[in-house]
């Protein structure tokens, strides 16, 4: 807050480097999703990237940017195999635009983090069985890019919110909020928002427990279809 409290005549320039997510046993300290603490810290970007190219973008782009940054890493997407182009030319990825990532027709899934990954695998196997969906990543937080969001769900009329932290005041209910609270997109809507997020619990150590917790493709396509009735 130092580039408020001193009339824009100083700034914070920082970045910092988090890991974030569970699926490694790792027990309930470290495998906790706490982005949406941040969420509410004033002066504070959150950015949380998917693919190797994403990855570099942002982070450029973070460095140069003239306040603080979280720029949190899921610890599962290298072991996930995530692989992808990155020019070794210099690019940056602009902080607060969205990406989408496939685009549909019948339902919109937004998806944080290696959530995409999941929600493109269900989009995958809805397809096989004629359901159009669109994947759209945030890629940023703090600031969201509502607009990209709102349009997709005005096209599509449903809407699914894909998000590893807990389901309470998380990340998924603030996008639920910017799209329930423009008017247009509300009217576009043909079925309520669906969430899907972890339960309100420390994510066990157990594996099999801990994959009960963590969202997945199977749990994204059971919220399609829940949309789609």
């Amino acid at each position: 807050k130092i580039h408020y409290m001193f009339g824009g005549q100083a700034a914070f320039p920082i970045v910092f480097r988090a890991s974030t997510g569970g699926g490694r046993s790792a027990a309930a300290q470290h495998s906790q999703s706490p982005h949406p603490m941040f969420m509410g810290l004033a002066g504070l970007k959150i950015v949380m990237p998917t693919t190797p190219y994403d990855a570099k973008g942002l982070m450029k782009s973070a460095i140069r940017d003239n306040n603080p940054v979280i720029f949190f890493e899921d610890q599962m997407l290298p072991r996930m195999g995530i692989t992808g182009h990155v020019p070794e030319e210099e690019y940056t990825v602009p902080i607060g635009v969205a990406d989408i990532k496939r685009e549909g027709s019948d339902v919109t899934i937004v998806a944080i983090s290696k959530m995409v990954v999941e929600a493109l695998a269900a989009a995958e196997t809805l397809a096989a069985e004629g359901i159009s969906a669109e994947v759209i990543d945030p890629r940023t937080l703090v600031p969201m890019d509502s607009g990209a969001i709102r349009a997709s769900v005005r096209k599509t009329g449903r809407v699914v919110i894909v998000d590893e932290a807990c389901i309470t005041c998380g990340a998924a209910a603030e996008i639920a909020a910017l799209v329930t609270e423009d008017p247009e997109t509300f009217r576009a809507m043909k079925a309520p928002v669906k969430r899907v997020c972890a339960p309100d619990v420390p994510i066990p150590y157990a594996p099999i427990m801990e994959q009960f917790c963590i969202p997945d493709r199977d749990q994204v396509i059971a919220g399609v279809r829940e949309v789609l009735q």
